[in-house]
């Protein structure tokens, strides 16, 4: 197996959960002996393997000419102005035909570095492995090249490859069938005119030239893949669950220990959510949040509760006696790590999902969870045993559920044993990396035979 040779290619290294499966498998491998690279269109790393996507090398000598101009705008945090300075000169004038493609609501896919990924990398490898492919990075047209020179697998993060422009489709059907008339244009990735019937036809031709590896980390997900038309490019599919480091999302020795290192109330009851901009996620059901604390507070009026939100800096609430505080976005998993330690009951609100790496760490870290029965959820979470599921929207039932945690101890501790054990077993980084691996072989040995 140390002979592997495996580039992966990612919107980011950072950011979101696709980025943290991303690199997380990136240095797995690397732990593992293997010859691994991590291609992105954006890097907040020094890592010598990941590697930006070279996109000035390539295209017409204009282009190339103001995406070098553009480069040194490209920052982390930049200042509104910056970034519209670097919109304009990367989008507007390095490519003129893209505010055309734009306006008529094509996915904009003109990204010729896309068809070189294997020209900028140090060597040979033996497979592609897709993430995550929107982002306005990637062109989709350069995978039925790139299937036909080697093994290309995709793990779908969420279900923008079935669809004519949306992550999620929420109720709508629509992707079955060939999108157009889209009830909701503003969905993430949004578009400013419904181009859905156009992008999915595009989808469906580029699907049908390519030899593809399909892996999601839910079979809900996968079942929807079956019935896309993703389907007739898959070669091999395979549902591998997210994996995270459960040596460092683990039970705290001493949680009052925990609670006095982060500044929080030793004897509250600690309640959790967290996610990146939660008031503004549009997967998320923040409101829903709210609406259930404000519940638990009528139902424990003699108790202090805490209700923590992590993701998003800004002003403490009162809603009922609770308190809603927000904490800022956390660098590192050992500080992140702390709050699902120095929680009580973890909270997850959402309207869609694919497979949340949140509810994942909280239950490595043997905090039971309660949670919304979409997307992926109820393949983490094994309903009475490691947490509770609700209906989604329903606060009411969240509440309910949340009050029994806190007021029967022995519940609580039963179950945060349980949600130890079920993450350790089924949720670990190792065998993400492992059944990955173990796959690439089986793909390789099947090539060469």
């Amino acid at each position: 197996m140390s002979s592997l040779r495996i580039a992966q290619v990612n919107a980011a290294d950072h950011g979101g959960g696709a980025e943290k499966i991303a690199l997380s498998l990136h240095q797995g491998y690397l732990a593992k002996g293997l010859r691994a690279w991590l291609t992105v269109d954006r890097s907040y790393s020094d890592e010598l393997s990941v590697l930006e996507i070279p996109h000035r090398q390539y295209g017409s000598l204009w282009s190339q000419g103001w995406q070098r101009l553009a480069q040194p705008l490209r920052r982390r945090n930049r200042h509104k102005i910056i970034n519209r300075l670097h919109k304009l000169l990367h989008l507007g004038l390095a490519r003129p035909g893209f505010w055309v493609e734009h306006w008529l609501g094509h996915e904009d896919f003109d990204y010729p570095a896309s068809y070189h990924l294997l020209d900028f990398l140090p060597e040979k490898v033996d497979l592609i492995h897709g993430h995550n492919l929107h982002g306005r990075y990637f062109d989709l047209r350069a995978l039925p090249v790139l299937s036909r020179k080697l093994p290309v697998v995709l793990t779908l993060h969420d279900a923008w490859l079935l669809s004519g422009h949306c992550a999620h489709s929420f109720e709508c059907d629509r992707w079955r069938t060939g999108c157009g008339s889209c009830p909701d244009l503003s969905i993430i990735p949004p578009i400013v005119r419904d181009g859905t019937r156009y992008n999915w036809l595009r989808k469906r031709d580029i699907f049908a030239k390519s030899r593809l590896y399909i892996a999601t980390p839910s079979r809900w997900l996968m079942d929807k893949v079956h019935q896309s038309m993703v389907a007739p490019a898959i070669a091999d599919w395979r549902v591998i669950p997210n994996g995270i480091d459960t040596s460092t999302f683990k039970p705290a020795d001493n949680q009052v220990q925990v609670r006095r290192a982060l500044g929080l109330p030793e004897d509250a009851k600690i309640l959790l959510f967290a996610a990146t901009s939660i008031r503004q996620n549009p997967w998320k059901d923040f409101q829903m949040l709210r609406s259930a604390l404000g519940q638990i507070a009528v139902q424990l009026p003699k108790e202090k509760i805490l209700f923590l939100a992590l993701g998003e800096q800004a002003p403490d609430e009162q809603i009922g006696t609770a308190r809603l505080q927000f904490v800022p976005f956390q660098n590192g998993d050992k500080a992140v790590a702390a709050y699902y330690q120095a929680a009580d009951v973890y909270l997850h609100g959402a309207k869609a999902d694919t497979f949340p790496n949140t509810v994942l760490e909280a239950l490595a870290c043997g905090t039971p969870v309660v949670a919304t029965a979409v997307g992926g959820i109820p393949e983490q979470i094994c309903a009475g045993e490691t947490g509770f599921l609700v209906a989604p929207g329903d606060a009411a039932a969240m509440a309910q559920s949340t009050v029994a945690l806190l007021t029967r101890p022995a519940l609580s501790r039963q179950l945060s044993a349980q949600a130890r054990q079920a993450a350790v077993a089924q949720f670990s980084l190792e065998q993400m990396v492992c059944q990955y691996t173990g796959w690439y072989q089986d793909i390789l040995q099947l090539k060469a035979a």
